[in-house]
């Protein structure tokens, strides 16, 4: 089953394009904020999957994804009060949390077999994407060398996610 990609998708693509024709770049605190959403928004999808999800491998693919989101975040919070800094909320930000809504709601309606490939498809395309914003901007725009490495240890992990995510959706079909 085809599913459109997600809306964060594009808020995240928008991202790359909207600082290259500013010729801006984000700052250190919106890179964590923008960062720290983004994984708020993956947990928030993850434990919608648990209490829906009627397949076992999403099932244990969406607890993966509540721990490990949940423990990045956590280190990213513990790192911007080491730093003092107060992430900075942005319109990255804002529209990544509108569209997950938006994603979240739409999923809610799928029952099932349904439901479940919705939200792994889903999965793949924000990871792509995710990661994608990570390599190609955030990790490039960070100054500072301990958000830089967070964002580069996320990265890896988050990568490792995607070719979980594609797994669980090969065996869905």
């Amino acid at each position: 089953m085809f599913i459109r990609l997600s809306a964060a998708v594009a808020a995240l693509s928008l991202l790359s394009s909207a600082a290259v024709a500013q010729g801006t770049k984000p700052t250190d605190p919106q890179i964590a904020h923008i960062a720290y959403t983004a994984g708020v928004i993956d947990i928030n999808a993850a434990k919608q999957a648990i209490s829906k999800a009627s397949n076992k491998d999403v099932k244990a693919f969406a607890e993966d994804m509540v721990r490990d989101h949940e423990a990045v975040n956590k280190q990213a919070l513990d790192l911007v009060k080491k730093l003092n800094v107060t992430p900075e909320d942005n319109d990255t930000s804002k529209t990544l949390s509108r569209q997950a809504t938006e994603k979240l709601a739409e999923l809610d309606k799928l029952k099932g077999a349904d439901y479940d490939k919705a939200y792994v498809a889903n999965e793949v395309a924000y990871h792509k994407a995710v990661n994608g914003a990570l390599e190609t901007q955030l990790i490039p725009s960070a100054s500072n060398a301990e958000l830089k490495s967070l964002l580069q240890t996320g990265l890896k992990i988050f990568q490792g996610h995607q070719q979980h995510a594609e797994q669980v959706a090969a065996k869905l079909k």
